[in-house]
């Protein structure tokens, strides 16, 4: 058949390094900023921890390092803790879990792609005898 099939555990991120658009907020955000965070199925409160960077929108030049705040139209590259473990994969690697919406006051406030992720390591969870199958395969 010729078919080849990449096995990989569900790994949960501690924090993610994402670039977000932010489209329709009412003031400024900051660093601390706890909107909710769309991701596939997970609706997550996620904390803006750090704002790393401003950059063009269009090219993705980096055009303020560390800003204090970002406004709508403004793009960003932004560190995100979430408040509990999210399963994510960075955006080039899986494009369906690596895209996501913040939403706060019951609107969309921006869109953004997820840039890297920081994994937490595999504490004792369960593997199917399935997993382990695919693993021996390897």
């Amino acid at each position: 058949m010729g078919t080849t099939s990449s096995f990989k555990l569900i790994s949960f991120t501690l924090s993610p390094s994402v670039q977000v658009i932010v489209l329709n907020h009412p003031g400024q955000i900051c660093n601390g900023y706890t909107p909710v965070l769309d991701c596939h199925t997970a609706h997550i409160a996620c904390k803006f921890a750090e704002i790393k960077e401003k950059c063009d929108r269009r090219s993705g030049k980096v055009t303020e390092e560390n800003p204090k705040s970002i406004k709508s139209g403004d793009a960003a590259i932004v560190n995100l803790v979430p408040s509990k473990p999210l399963c994510v994969e960075s955006f080039q690697e899986f494009p369906p879990l690596g895209r996501f919406a913040v939403r706060d006051m019951r609107q969309t406030v921006a869109v953004g792609v997820i840039k890297s992720v920081n994994f937490k390591e595999s504490s004792g969870g369960k593997v199917t005898k399935a997993a382990e199958k695919a693993q021996k395969k390897k």
